[in-house]
């Protein structure tokens, strides 16, 4: 709209100069006709009036000897003239005497025996603009053009946004019971990009979604077990409360309530590692963090350590010396005789291997063994209490270190490695 605007003011402009320069020009032809007249001497008193110019002729001695009817008996229309060589000078006058409004005046010498005569010719004063019909239909190609191209950047604009409108509309329209829909991918290309980033973004909330259900599912489910074999002591007891060994039942009870205080503390670990609780990192020597956690224990097999000083890695200590219990927790549960711990540099990464000689984990269970209230048929054979729950916050720990934690291949029993990023050791280290 403002190129259209600017156009159209250069446009009024080159006109109006166009027209001024005629207008000069025609007032040029009527003096050299008035010129002509007086070098033949057969220059009437009185000019006819002119539609559009006036002419006044001004003798040597600044009598006007020749004007329109309405111009009888005025002073000369102006008093300027041509200077030293000039031949002829404009001027706009406002107004010039016996005229009205602003005219530009011309003033021509004409060379008499006498003297310089001088002939004015007052036209009228040309706008900026040229004319008036001109300016109605610029302005009216103007608003002609704007009106064109608003309704064309409309529909443009309605064209491109209706695939965008119907994708809105399409994902206003998922919901938790219809995480399976997928919006349309249409063209143009932007939107087309937005709906695959949409499907994307689906996809991956439908897989939390369906995760998250299950991780519900799978609590509740554990939950469920030692509650209902409490409530089952509890109403035995209460059936034959004379027959009933209050004692044992108390033992029973309370190693179910053991069973869910370590089931709700790691729930409580997986929520705050899920929200990326704050860690506070500290440069830490692993081979004394791994020594002292192998201190806190006895053990019914024997532990191997192979544990190199200097290691170091910025962790947060109580969160490492959780992911090292589980894992050491898990080697012993498996292991026939033997565990081995080691802590070795391998750069850019500080190392730690926990590997026992039990039975070993099939390559094609690696993964599963690290997703949440997954057990092995070893590991309920071996621990009828756990919660499945301890590879999945030892996982979860190393990566939000941004390390990792895998499996490794091994001759005999499981070999899991840790992985996190190293770091230069302060001096008191």
């Amino acid at each position: 709209m403002l190129a259209c605007v600017g156009f159209s003011v250069l446009v009024l402009v080159f006109v109006g100069q166009v027209e001024k320069e005629r207008a000069i020009h025609r007032a040029v032809g009527a003096s050299d006709q008035v010129k002509s007249l007086i070098k033949q001497e057969r220059l009437p008193s009185v000019l006819p009036n002119g539609r559009d110019k006036q002419i006044q002729v001004v003798d040597a001695r600044g009598r006007v000897v020749a004007a329109p009817p309405q111009l009888l008996g005025e002073p000369p229309m102006a008093t300027f003239r041509p200077a030293g060589d000039q031949v002829q000078i404009a001027r706009t006058l406002c107004p010039p005497a016996g005229l009205k409004g602003c005219m530009t005046v011309l003033a021509v010498k004409s060379f008499q025996p006498e003297g310089i005569w001088l002939i004015y010719t007052a036209t009228a004063e040309i706008p900026w603009y040229g004319t008036s019909t001109l300016l109605f239909l610029v302005i009216s190609a103007s608003l002609l053009m704007t009106v064109l191209m608003t309704a064309g950047t409309f529909w443009w604009i309605v064209k491109t946004l209706a695939p965008g409108d119907t994708l809105r509309i399409e994902l206003a329209g998922i919901t938790a019971t219809g995480m399976h829909r997928r919006v349309l991918v249409s063209e143009p290309q932007e939107v087309r990009l937005m709906a695959e980033t949409v499907n994307a973004t689906l996809d991956r909330l439908e897989g939390d979604y369906r995760q998250l259900r299950q991780f519900t599912s799978d609590a509740s489910h554990d939950l469920r077990s030692p509650i209902t074999a409490m409530r089952v002591q509890v109403e035995e007891g209460l059936m034959y409360p004379n027959d009933t060994d209050w004692p044992q039942t108390a033992t029973i009870m309370l190693t179910e309530v053991e069973r869910m205080q370590a089931l709700v503390n790691d729930l409580l670990t997986l929520t705050r590692l899920d929200a990326g609780s704050f860690l506070t990192r500290e440069p830490t020597d692993l081979a004394r963090l791994v020594s002292a956690e192998l201190g806190r224990r006895t053990y019914r097999v024997k532990v191997v350590k192979d544990l190199r000083e200097g290691v170091c890695a910025a962790c947060d200590r109580l969160s490492i010396m959780r992911l090292l219990a589980n894992l050491i927790d898990n080697a012993e549960r498996h292991a026939s005789s033997q565990i081995t711990v080691i802590v070795r540099a391998e750069q850019p990464a500080a190392v730690v291997e926990v590997i026992d000689d039990g039975d070993g984990i099939a390559p094609e269970l690696r993964q599963a063994v690290f997703e949440r209230f997954t057990r092995l048929k070893a590991s309920r054979e071996r621990d009828v209490g756990g919660t499945g729950l301890g590879l999945a916050i030892a996982r979860e720990i190393a990566q939000a270190h941004e390390g990792s934690l895998t499996i490794g291949d091994n001759d005999q029993g499981a070999h899991f490695i840790l992985r996190l990023p190293t770091c230069a050791p302060p001096p008191h280290l």
